[in-house]
């Protein structure tokens, strides 16, 4: 016999490992490691071992351990309610996420299924046997969004209970306003949320001040000019910044001098210092009122805006948090690690200070501390007044359309390799709004980006990516390296902008025309669309545009980006990827890289490479 052509063990054989079967490639493992590898295919996951310790301390008469989402009754109540046929369906939704930890259930935290789920089974939908266990009703999801990201529009399939002609409205009476159900339509049995989605479509908000080019004492803002030179790209690199080569000039000039002026020499010196020099995560920033009436906007043209003031009186939502009481307290908690004089007030015994601290819980500010935050938030609300260019509002656009195809993003997720297929993605459109719109008094860009799927943390860092191409005036070619194999530095945005608008079912919709089944619907939200914009005005933009107002999110991030004194993103420069590796090589080798240094901007927990956008 050919042992050649048979997978046999003997020496000489070996001229076929790696291209036959798998019987042929267990000859190059001893028999304990193909053991083990097969005890790690068998293993359960963490929800698995969790659900068969329930089922075994059920069986031994105990009290099985049950998520926060889920509901026990007893034998007498499931055999009382009697069985209700249940009919496979969509669930069209929206909701804020602010408060929760993302839509996917989770045992132990407050997340949108888990309310979702527990509103089901208050009005009815899911019945009492199969109320403490969501895969029962065989619950799918289309989209994961994560912890702080809001959607317009999801769907998720399930089994449900819908004879009553009013289960929508009943479902929406037990959720809190953040969540809404926009309808419920029948579907065949084999449908899946997840697996029949074309394509998902995302909006991300943007305030237009982040399009500004990094403050020219900043790290960023002095490499970037001195990079451009050294690649012989000056005049270039100054023409792509022409539009706001005028923005920081003015706004030193106008309002940081005469500031720095007002205080002694000494402590001038240490403020200006600490703004930029200081790592930013160690600064923090604190909402005050400031007023703007003698910052001027930018000399440059704006484009065409929409004012659409917001009514200040909307309530916060019971879950979000109190953000001025939370930042007043880090205020205190976060003393400022930078040179400057005493801590102790001037003019303030230690007695009195001292009363002070354990009245509130809080040290008193310094000098050096109270002119410090009084700067930023000038140059805060002097960012605020600046009105893009209808130029730079175009270029936005260019860079965004080196996204649209095919492209490998292993550079825009988590633990994700160059050559892993499923890096490969396709982007069918990314757009700017032609109008940006003004919102207390703060310009913002509507982004939306359409695609089949998403990776974890994709769009958040492929609006980074845009944003720094465009404020540190590279080339756009740029944004090719990003798809190469080299990794490159790439933090996420914050994901307080991030909505999922809807996803899209053309595909069964078109089936189910076709085949016209009675009493079964399409998927979709046309019906839907006045409800799902005026919910998405009240309880997702306004939420966006007030906690920005109340918390400086988008100033805090980019920032701290231009302030961190490290190589990594030197690859936006005219000198482009050389410029990190070059200078990563001659620097120490154990740093931190820039996204562990800035401060974590609504970061999210349990990342996992394989979930969806969030």
């Amino acid at each position: 016999m050919d042992q050649s052509r048979t997978g046999g063990r003997g020496r000489g054989q070996n001229n076929d490992r790696g291209r036959g079967t798998g019987h042929r490639r267990r000859t190059d493992m001893g028999r304990s490691d193909w053991s083990r590898k097969l005890a790690d295919k068998k293993a359960p996951d963490k929800r698995a071992r969790t659900d068969q310790a329930n089922k075994r301390r059920k069986l031994d008469g105990g009290e099985a351990n049950l998520p926060v989402y889920a509901t026990s009754f007893s034998k007498e109540e499931i055999e009382a309610e009697g069985r209700k046929p249940k009919k496979k369906v969509a669930v069209m939704l929206g909701y804020s996420g602010s408060g929760y930890k993302g839509m996917q259930l989770n045992h132990h935290e407050k997340t949108i299924e888990g309310d979702l789920f527990s509103a089901f089974v208050a009005a009815g939908a899911i019945s009492k046997a199969n109320a403490d266990d969501p895969k029962k009703s065989s619950l799918v999801r289309c989209a994961r969004t994560d912890r702080g990201v809001h959607a317009a529009g999801n769907v998720i399939s399930l089994k449900m209970i819908i004879e009553d002609p009013a289960i929508v409205e009943k479902i929406n009476e037990k959720l809190s306003s953040q969540i809404r159900v926009w309808g419920i339509e029948r579907t065949n049995g084999s449908f899946s949320a997840y697996q029949l989605c074309d394509s998902r479509i995302y909006e991300y908000l943007i305030p237009t001040y982040c399009f500004l080019p990094p403050h020219p004492e900043s790290f960023l803002g002095k490499e970037l000019p001195k990079l451009a030179e050294e690649a012989e790209d000056l005049t270039g690199y100054q023409e792509r910044q022409g539009e706001v080569s005028s923005f920081w000039n003015e706004t030193e000039e106008k309002l940081v001098k005469p500031f720095l002026e007002g205080l002694d020499s000494e402590l001038s010196e240490s403020v200006r210092k600490a703004l930029y020099d200081v790592e930013p995560s160690s600064i923090e920033v604190q909402p005050d009122t400031v007023s703007t009436s003698d910052v001027g906007n930018s000399e440059a043209k704006p484009a065409d805006t929409e004012v659409q003031p917001i009514n200040p009186q909307v309530p916060c939502a019971p879950d979000l948090p109190n953000t001025a009481q939370s930042l007043d307290e880090s205020d205190h908690q976060s003393p400022v690690s930078a040179p400057g004089p005493s801590t102790e007030p001037a003019g303030d015994s230690s007695g009195e200070a001292q009363k002070l601290k354990e009245r509130t819980g809080r040290a008193p500010s310094s000098p050096f501390e109270t002119a410090l935050k009084k700067l930023k938030h000038i140059i805060i609300a002097r960012k605020k007044t600046y009105r893009i260019d209808p130029k730079r509002l175009a270029r936005v656009q260019s860079v965004l359309n080196q996204y649209v195809g095919t492209h490998n993003f292993h550079n825009y997720t988590i633990s994700k390799l160059p050559h892993d297929p499923s890096a490969k993605r396709v982007i069918k459109s990314f757009t700017v709004a032609p109008k940006p719109i003004i919102i207390n008094e703060t310009e913002w860009l509507s982004l939306k980006v359409h695609g089949q799927s998403f990776m974890m943390h994709q769009i958040r860092k492929m609006v980074t990516m845009a944003a720094l191409v465009v404020r540190c005036g590279c080339p756009e070619d740029r944004m090719n390296d990003s798809y190469r194999h080299e990794k490159l530095t790439l933090p996420k945005a914050p994901s307080l902008g991030l909505l999922l608008e809807r996803p899209v079912f053309d595909s069964y919709n078109s089936k189910m025309r076709g085949d016209e089944v009675e009493g079964k619907g399409e998927v979709g939200f046309e019906k839907y669309e006045k409800e799902v914009e005026e919910f998405k005005q009240r309880e997702i933009y306004e939420r966006i545009f007030r906690e920005e107002d109340a918390q400086d999110t988008f100033h805090t991030f980019f920032a701290s980006l231009d302030s961190v004194r490290r190589p990594d993103l030197l690859y936006l420069s005219s000198l482009g990827v050389p410029a990190t590796r070059r200078q990563t090589a001659e620097g120490e080798k154990d740093t931190k890289s820039v996204e562990q240094i800035i401060p974590e901007v609504s970061d999210d927990e349990g990342e996992d490479a394989n979930g969806q956008e969030g």
